[in-house]
């Protein structure tokens, strides 16, 4: 099964559905959106103009820590309840979405 969406899609695609109080790393985006490879094309697509108003602050590096280019994202992420640790990285054990139903439908589509 193909999907003929451009990858920047899949990615907003994805990161509408991320809930509130949970974040997914920019390479599970790239994996779920069909390139495991693309983890920096997941920023560069959040980064974009043409991006829609979506939950981007949802969206951190594997090991937790967040964009310092989005100064904001600490503070938008604690008021959706999510706790960081000592040095303020997400505590990725706990508040990492990890989505059995998402991951499935994208394996189906992007293969």
């Amino acid at each position: 099964m193909t999907d003929n969406k451009s990858f920047n899609q899949r990615v907003y695609d994805i990161i509408r559905r991320i809930p509130k109080g949970r974040v997914m790393s920019y390479g599970q985006i790239a994996a779920l959106a069909g390139n495991s490879r693309a983890s920096r094309a997941v920023g560069y697509a959040a980064a974009s103009p043409y991006a829609p108003k979506l939950p981007f602050h949802r969206v951190v590096y594997k090991d937790g820590s967040c964009s310092p280019a989005f100064a904001a994202q600490h503070r938008l992420l604690r008021a959706e309840g999510v706790q960081f640790t000592k040095d303020g990285r997400v505590i990725m054990r706990r508040f990492a979405w990890h989505h059995e139903i998402l991951e499935k439908e994208a394996f189906l589509k992007y293969g």
